[in-house]
């Protein structure tokens, strides 16, 4: 029974161990078979030995078969094989180093120029990464010009006269609160006598000046529209027809009429609607 067990031992993976040295080394076990039977003595998979190496599965399997041409290069093979040794427990600097013996190589051999899709979590050195810092100091040295450039904005913008929605008249020079107050325009002066006996005998003429704001709408006798809109202190509307001149008034206190050439005063109160119908002759409302 001792013998049997002592058989066993011998014949198991886990008795074989890498070496220097090139007389044994060319009875050992392959760089792929001692880390094979590492990580199996270990009890990992190829996949957690991928997982713990950032090594990916297919080049796992490749180095445990003594395939190396998917290492990308010499290089990146030498580090495969250390962080593998190094998952399993074996010892890399030594598996390395007969890498070396067996593909007339060092270490200090020049690394490639790019880096395959494979080639595992080596990175290749001297690889320049954006400089952050740099770019959050240009973005507070633009956004402290812009805040300037508003603040000096805004004072110029307060230091003039005025403002967009208030104009001063033209012809001001003072720029004061006083000047830019609209003057009330006077109420438009009363028809004169020639113009009361210009108008026609045969048709309805009348006559609208406003004393303030007020909507207005006209039709003549066939119903058609005359006028329809606002009419402001000052302004005034004149309409004939030979039948009848029908209005509408929105604030019969702001509107003064003359009809057929007489002055009829205001049409209503402040605010009031008025709707009136005048004819030919003497003014009459409808």
């Amino acid at each position: 029974m001792t013998i049997g067990k002592s058989s066993d031992r011998d014949n198991a993976p886990s008795s074989v161990e890498p070496t220097d040295d090139p007389v044994q080394a060319a009875d050992a076990p392959s760089i792929g078979r001692v880390l094979s039977a590492a990580r199996i003595e270990a009890g990992l998979t190829v996949d957690q030995v991928s997982t713990a190496t950032r090594v990916r599965v297919p080049i796992v399997h490749a180095i445990e078969e003594d395939d190396f041409d998917r290492c990308g290069g010499d290089f990146y093979a030498r580090g495969h094989l250390r962080a593998i040794a190094h998952a399993v427990g074996a010892d890399g600097e030594a598996l390395v180093a007969r890498y070396d013996a067996a593909h007339g190589g060092s270490p200090a051999s020049k690394r490639p120029a790019t880096q395959l899709i494979d080639s595992g979590p080596i990175k290749v050195p001297g690889r320049s990464r954006p400089n952050w810092a740099a770019a959050m100091v240009a973005a507070i040295v633009a956004v402290v010009v812009l805040i300037g450039f508003n603040l000096v904005s805004g004072k110029s913008g307060h230091g003039t006269t005025g403002s967009a929605s208030a104009p001063l008249p033209s012809g001001s020079g003072t720029g004061s609160v006083a000047a830019a107050t609209p003057t009330v325009q006077p109420p438009a002066p009363a028809p004169s006598a020639a113009a009361i006996a210009a108008v026609p005998a045969d048709k309805v003429t009348v006559k609208l000046v406003a004393e303030g704001t007020s909507w207005v709408s006209a039709m003549d006798g066939s119903g058609k529209s005359l006028f329809q809109n606002n009419i402001s202190n000052g302004q005034d509307q004149t309409f004939t027809d030979p039948k009848q001149i029908k209005l509408v008034l929105g604030n019969g206190g702001a509107v003064h009429a003359y009809v057929n050439g007489k002055d009829l005063g205001v049409l209503g109160k402040d605010g009031q609607v008025v709707h009136v119908t005048y004819t030919p002759g003497d003014p009459q409302a409808g």
